[in-house]
């Protein structure tokens, strides 16, 4: 079984994203916080955005250090103006946009129940900062990222979005919403140069996971798991920098469920 750590991703700086600038929100943590990580060792310049300022601007001064190269900004995905303001730092600090990581997500394991007994406030929140934030993101980067030539763009789905279960019925309308978003991305702005993709991770160890769930409940998703371990938030990132990288130039539209058979295996 995996257990979580910051590691700092120590690999050589350069490689197939040398010379791009990688937009990242919700950054500061777990899965973003390893993207940033990885682009930055890829190569990219990399705009850590985050609701919060403090968490953003830590995760860029560890990618500094490392050797990269980064800028944390504050990015609250709720606020129109704050993104306008994430695209627009971006473009001051580095001239240009080549892709964008979307991270930011909400979501309440124990508020989040069922279509019936959900509270309304808990689906729009849901809703709001996952889908809606995907969708003002894009909306201010695409024009940037179409006058450099084009682009990826990335969104964190999740293993939950392509099933059915019996609560968290925001959170997977949610994440849903993400693919379809994606889809429609892809078909509208592939002409444009701009490819767009999910990612939809299973059971990933977190720091924020291993918090939240037991060690006899890891034990036996790790057991269940085809590979025989739990994923990372590394096991995330190499595949968005993949997808950010020419290397995936004729990858469009799709959903990649990164979960080591953690579906096809019946675990969701």
């Amino acid at each position: 079984m995996v257990t979580p750590g910051r590691s700092s991703y120590d690999v050589p700086m350069g490689g197939q994203l040398e010379g791009k600038v990688v937009l990242v929100s919700g950054g500061a943590s777990d899965i973003g916080r390893a993207t940033a990580l990885r682009l930055a060792g890829a190569g990219a310049a990399v705009v850590v955005g985050d609701v919060s300022t403090e968490g953003a601007a830590s995760v860029a001064e560890e990618v500094e250090r490392s050797g990269g190269r980064a800028i944390g900004v504050p990015c609250d995905v709720r606020r129109e103006e704050s993104l306008v303001a994430f695209v627009e730092r971006a473009v001051t600090e580095f001239g240009s946009i080549d892709a964008v990581d979307h991270n930011a997500a909400w979501s309440h394991p124990r508020l989040d129940t069922d279509a019936v007994g959900v509270d309304l406030g808990v689906w729009e929140r849901a809703i709001e900062i996952t889908t809606r934030g995907a969708l003002l993101l894009a909306r201010h980067a695409i024009p940037v990222m179409v006058a450099g030539g084009g682009g990826s763009i990335v969104t964190i789905s999740s293993g939950t979005s392509t099933i059915g279960e019996s609560t968290r019925v925001a959170y997977g309308v949610a994440k849903a919403g993400l693919n379809q978003l994606t889809r429609h991305l892809a078909v509208r702005y592939g002409r444009d140069g701009i490819r767009a993709n999910a990612i939809a991770p299973g059971f990933i160890l977190t720091e924020t996971a291993a918090a939240q769930v037991p060690l006899d409940v890891q034990a036996r998703l790790a057991e269940a798991n085809p590979i025989r371990r739990l994923g990372t938030p590394d096991d995330i990132a190499r595949v968005v920098v993949f997808l950010c990288s020419d290397d995936a130039g004729y990858v469009n539209g799709q959903v990649l469920h990164v979960d080591g058979g953690h579906q096809i295996a019946g675990m969701m």
